[in-house]
Order: C-alpha cells, then structure tokens, then sequence
C-alpha cells in the first residue's frame, strides 16, 4: 500500500464511519419497510420482498460505473455524489406515497441503492487498504459497528413510524368498504412523509460537507506484477480466490438481509404484534454490534481473519438449523442470534479475497461489491418458498394462522447452504491462488 498522506488515520477513519453509518441507517429501514409496504399495497410475501430486490439490484447495475466514475472524479466527489443520489430516492418517496404506488417506491428504494453503490465502491476497498491487509478485517469490523449501529436506530424510528397502528388497520380491513380501505391505506401512506423529508435535507447536507472531508489518497500497489511462480497473471480470471470471495459474499449478504428483513415479518407471522415486533431487527443488529466488538478487539492479535470466518460459517449452519426446530419467540431469537454469525463474515471476506491481487484490486473490489446483489435475490427466493409452503398447508388442511407460521419457519432452510459456501471458502476457497492443480 502507498499513502502519500502520512497523517494519522484516525480522521480518515472517522469519516468513513461516518460514511457507513448512513448506508447502515438507510438499509436497514427495510425490516420496516417490508410489513409496511405488504399492508398499504396489500402485496403476497414474494412481493413484499421485492423491497430488497430493488435496494440490493442496484449493485450490479451501479458497481462498475461506480468503479468508473470514482476513478475520473476521485474518493472525495464520489461519496459526496452517492449522497445526492441517495437524497433524490428518499424524495421519490413522497409522489410514491401520494399514489401508493409500490413500483414507485421499488423506484425510490432503487435510486437510493445507486447512491449507497457509490459509496460503498469507494468505501470498503479504501478501510480496506487503509493499513495493513492483515488488520483489515479489524478496520472494517469498526465499520460494522457504525452501521448496524445506525441500522438498529434505523429500524427502531421508522419502525414505530410506519408500524403504528399496523395491527388496527389490518384489523379493520378485513370489514372495511372498499372506499373505507382506501382511506385507511392512504392515510397509512401519509407517515412516509416527514421522515423521508428530513432523510433528503440530511443526506444533501452531508454530501456538501463530504466534499472538504481530509480523505488521504490511499492506494493499492498498482505498479507491482502479480505473478504465479514465474508466470504473470494478466487478468482477473486467474485468480480462482477472488471469485469463490464473491459467491461467499454473495451469499453472506443474502443471509444477512434474511435475518435483518424478515424477523419483525416472521415475528408477525408468529403472532407477535407490530408493536412488539418491531424490535426485532434491532436484536439481529445489536447482536451483529456486540460482535464486531469482540472481532476489533481480537483480530489480529489474538485471532485471525481465517479463523474468525470458520466460526462464523459455523454458528450461521448451528443457528439456522436452531430456528427450524423452535417455536414461537425462542425461535425469533436464534434468528436475531444470525447477527452474532454474520458479523464477522464481511470484514474477514474482503480481506480475504482481495489479499495479493495488486493492480487488480479495484476491479475485484467493484466485483464484489456487486456481489452485494445477494440481498435481491436471496430474501425474495424466502419469500416464495413462504407462499408455496403456506399454500401447500392450507391445501392439506391446516389452519390459516398455523400455515403462515410454520410456512414461515420451515423456510429459513435457504440460510444453511450459504452458510456452507462460506465455510468452503473460509477453509480452502480463499487459498486457491491458481486454476491448476498440484
């Protein structure tokens, strides 16, 4: 790694987490989100989680001219632009709301994800790069701390803004008139009003103030070869590590919304209240904070990123297996214990992947930032596998209630073979430098 600024890196590090606080804070609202716009736009469980297609698509569209764009303008006016961009998709939620039209928020939430893209294009590889590769994971689990901070203040406000009175409306749907339906829901729609304002002004705020942030020119060593014994490797399709980096991060990211996004829905689905269930992703996020504590503390000293990535694979396959074969709130909390799983998983993995790649280090850093797109694939995949099974049970005669709820469990079978694939690559995917074979 070159610096060319030798300050301290304190600053810089401070920046962006502050950086990360955002993106945590605007992702997370999606465990809100999904029952909220489910109710007002009376979706299907696959539709609803349409929420994280739409944010997490948006990675795979935007990683590479991320990539683009912060190499013409640099760190500095990227972020600041991500920021604007993200400004735009929170105002989209107002006319969106006016017509409680949910391609139109999907639109929205997509605009933000563009912004998020951009920053995090320039953010992770940046914390990665910033010190020694040996220490990342310890860098960006400070990161985590930020984020899923934000994210659990995230979800706790709007969840009580847009979850208020969620079980009344829905109560009264079931009788009301078609014109009493309608008032009911748009009156619902109204509350995304005052708090998607005020996320505008702050973002715009925050983009003009990005722009004089003392961010250091940090940069992977691009002038070095990167050789393979006396072969030199000319293209990123020679580093088998870095894709197996991307599925595994793929995945992770697709396991992580999973147990963000869905615990208040299944709390509901259990029966919880809205009022009760809205503390639920909050529970996954301060699990994921609590470790990421632990993981600044321990790596590298005392643990190493390897090793941290193992245990992680393997309490996401121990607590998965745990949700199947519970009930009622035992089994929410070993979804929320998935925190505690996957909060190490994304520091270790960055590192990880991009450890020896030199001048190929930011193309693979937008590749994986495009793996990203696992959290619009994975979750609504759960959710289809919710409809078919509650439609398999009520077929066979099982209450309603009961099917919804055991529909709803029996699902959460998608997070074991994720947590496989990043237990392969935590193993002996990261070592697999070269295609051949000894």
């Amino acid at each position: 790694m070159t610096n060319n600024n030798q300050k301290s890196t304190v600053i810089p590090i401070a920046i962006i987490a502050g950086l990360f606080f955002i993106f945590g804070f605007v992702t997370w609202i999606n465990g809100a989100l999904i029952p909220f716009m489910k109710t007002i736009n009376e979706l299907t469980d696959a539709q609803s989680y349409l929420v994280a297609t739409a944010s997490y698509i948006s990675f795979v569209v935007m990683a590479l001219p991320a990539s683009y764009i912060l190499k013409k303008i640099g760190y500095r006016k990227g972020m600041s632009l991500g920021l604007f961009i993200m400004a735009i998709g929170a105002l989209i939620f107002i006319p969106a709301a006016e017509a409680r039209t949910y391609w139109v928020f999907l639109t929205g939430i997509f605009i933000q994800g563009l912004g998020m893209t951009l920053l995090q294009t320039a953010a992770n590889p940046y914390i990665t790069i910033l010190g020694p590769i040996e220490s990342g994971a310890k860098r960006i689990a400070i990161m985590g701390i930020a984020n899923k901070t934000a994210g659990a203040l995230g979800s706790l406000i709007f969840g009580a803004i847009l979850l208020s009175g969620i079980d009344e409306v829905k109560a009264k749907l079931s009788s009301a008139t078609i014109q009493e339906k309608g008032v009911l829901l748009d009156t619902m729609a109204d509350s995304v009003f005052v708090p998607y304002i005020v996320m505008a002004i702050v973002l715009v705020v925050l983009g003009i103030l990005i722009r004089k942030a003392p961010l250091p020119n940090v940069e992977a060593n691009e002038t070095t070869e990167v050789k393979d014994g006396t072969q030199v490797k000319t293209s990123i399709f020679q580093f088998p590590h870095l894709w197996l980096g991307v599925l595994a991060l793929f995945v992770y990211v697709g396991a992580e919304v999973i147990a963000g996004d869905t615990i208040i829905a299944y709390g509901i689905s259990l029966g919880f209240t809205g009022e009760e269930a809205k503390f639920f992703t909050t529970y996954t996020l301060l699990a994921m904070v609590a470790t990421y504590a632990i993981g600044v503390f321990l790596i590298p000293k005392y643990l190493k990123q390897r090793t941290a990535l193992i245990a992680s694979a393997f309490l996401g396959i121990v607590f998965s297996i745990c949700i199947l074969n519970t009930t009622g709130f035992t089994s929410v909390l070993f979804v929320a214990a998935l925190g505690i799983a996957n909060a190490l998983v994304w520091p270790a993995i960055w590192p990880l992947t991009l450890m020896g790649l030199g001048k190929f280090t930011k193309t693979a850093s937008a590749l994986l930032i495009m793996a990203i797109s696992g959290g619009a694939i994975i979750p609504p995949l759960y959710g289809r596998i919710v409809d078919a099974n509650k439609l398999n049970l009520i077929t066979n005669g099982v209450a309603e209630n009961t099917a919804i709820a055991e529909a709803a469990t029996s699902s959460y079978w998608i997070l074991i073979p994720c947590y496989i694939l990043i237990l392969f690559f935590a193993i002996s995917g990261h070592k697999l430098k070269s295609w051949r074979t000894k």
